[in-house]
């Protein structure tokens, strides 16, 4: 009997701060969703968003993402990282650093996952700005699977005043 694939909803983080900032994003985005085994479901604004924890260097153009997929998550960040490579990301010189494309899972369907190579949610995603904005975009309701609360409720309780979040100009139709 063959297997039956099932689809999940994702979460993803895109953002780029080296080069043809947005178009390295949106070109990230068309690479994820090329294939039958990812479609896009919904797509944030882009947003120009300071640098977090590493601040010596360019601000970035963030967005998130929702898509659906048949892909389980470690094999979904295979094919994130092979598209970061694919676009000339080399490995980090400087950890927070400089990058030509960030692809990050932010949530799996409301899944909780510990590997050694996957920590989904993603680990820091409550504490940036650059992150919850976005999903905030596309759905303010979105719960985080292990602390209870809306992304909405996260970004407004954030207490970071550094982390600055601009709405992009000149805005691309994704869908």
């Amino acid at each position: 009997m063959a297997a039956v694939e099932t689809d999940h909803v994702v979460f993803i983080s895109v953002g780029s701060n080296m080069g043809g900032k947005l178009d390295n994003c949106l070109r990230g985005i068309a690479a994820l969703t090329e294939s039958a085994e990812s479609s896009l479901l919904a797509a944030s604004r882009f947003f120009r968003t300071s640098p977090v924890d590493y601040a010596d260097q360019e601000w970035f153009v963030n967005a998130a993402v929702k898509i659906r997929t048949t892909m389980a998550p470690l094999a979904l960040m295979d094919k994130l990282v092979a598209i970061q490579r694919q676009m000339g990301r080399k490995a980090d010189a400087i950890r927070f650093g400089p990058r030509v494309l960030d692809l990050d899972i932010l949530l799996y369907d409301d899944w909780i996952v510990r590997t050694q190579r996957l920590t989904i949610p993603h680990p820091r995603m409550h504490k940036r700005a650059f992150v919850l904005q976005p999903i905030c975009d596309i759905n303010p309701s979105v719960v985080h699977p292990e602390l209870g609360q809306t992304v909405a409720d996260l970004l407004c309780h954030l207490d970071d005043e550094n982390q600055r979040v601009i709405l992009l100009e000149n805005q691309p139709i994704l869908l």
